[in-house]
């Protein structure tokens, strides 16, 4: 099938809570310094939601407000809301539904998308589809995250790594089939789900006070085997999606990682042969906002982009899941 359109992205704004969680702060929590995070994660600082009854819904629907002021869209405009996050308001309703009520979206459709740290990839890719099929013409693509939420802050092997934020996007087509996403390639591996993973709250495990005595409603890490697979897969993938297309480091204006740790982001950089100054980075500011990261480094950085400039967006999370797009930037 020839595909007439490309799904390009036409706004992107973000909201991150106003409290900021040092790396000073988290060593009074825990047996840890500042010096040992950035050296072997690389995060200064982290924002966090910290407002009793506010939640993903909140920091997505404040990202989404901005966005319809910024690009002069109509809540009666949307078609499709997708929303990707491993940290809902709750386990139904779906938060995107939640995020449509309080901006007054009524002529959508949508759902929530949970691919752990992939969120976004696996959610554009979603929307891509929807997008070439015809089948929508203005989508909002949220991710959000309060992983805060799930922290265990007497954990120090977690506790340090992850941050609050919500993204939002407006995704529409383009006949210029140069520009938007070109190709994508996503890969699943269940073995990911011993070394990665929250087992309270869910069918297998309901809340109960022996789940919550025994901490099961927090992330648990295998730091190791976690580390491991992300260095080669996000690494694998970003090379696979280059030697798909005959693209060399000059080809690329920037690598969007996920920002999961400074230490994968660079390997995956190096087997790509990309200069430094290609891997766009804010890790030191804002932590691991799981599927939330790749967006906010691209909000960041919007006005660095150039109309046409080819990105690899590549990301590895929980699942395990994994995968890359080439973005041409549409405006």
């Amino acid at each position: 099938m020839t595909i007439d359109r490309r799904a390009i992205i036409t706004g992107i704004e973000s909201y991150v809570p106003d409290y900021v969680l040092t790396n000073d702060e988290i060593s009074k929590m825990v047996d840890t310094t500042d010096e040992w995070i950035m050296s072997r994660i690389g995060i200064k600082e982290r924002h966090i939601l910290k407002e009793d009854g506010l939640g993903t819904s909140y920091m997505g629907t404040e990202a989404v407000k901005k966005l319809l002021a910024a690009t002069n869209t109509k809540p009666e405009e949307v078609d499709m809301v997708i929303c990707a996050t491993v940290s809902p308001d709750m386990l139904f309703p779906a938060t995107a539904t939640i995020i449509c009520d309080k901006i007054g979206i009524l002529n959508a459709w949508g759902y929530d998308i949970n691919a752990g740290c992939s969120g976004f990839i696996f959610a554009f890719e979603t929307v891509r589809g929807f997008i070439e099929l015809g089948r929508a013409k203005k989508v909002i693509l949220v991710c959000g995250e309060r992983m805060s939420g799930m922290v265990d802050y007497t954990d120090r092997t977690t506790c340090p790594i992850f941050g609050d934020g919500a993204v939002a996007m407006l995704v529409e087509p383009t006949t210029d089939t140069s520009l938007g996403i070109q190709d994508s390639i996503m890969h699943v591996d269940g073995i990911g789900r011993h070394y990665l993973y929250m087992t309270g709250g869910g069918s297998l495990y309901p809340a109960t006070e022996k789940t919550v005595a025994e901490r099961k409603h927090y992330i648990h890490q295998e730091g190791q085997p976690v580390f491991k697979y992300a260095v080669s897969r996000m690494a694998d993938v970003s090379v696979e999606m280059m030697q798909r297309h005959n693209l060399t480091p000059d080809d690329i204006a920037y690598l969007v990682p996920h920002q999961a740790n400074l230490r994968i982001i660079d390997a995956t950089g190096k087997r790509m042969g990309l200069p430094k100054e290609k891997i766009l980075i804010n890790i030191e500011r804002y932590g691991n906002i799981a599927g939330t990261s790749v967006p906010m480094v691209l909000w960041e950085n919007k006005d660095k982009f150039k109309k046409g400039d080819t990105l690899i967006l590549s990301a590895f999370g929980a699942g395990f899941t994994w995968g890359s797009i080439l973005y041409r930037w549409g405006y």
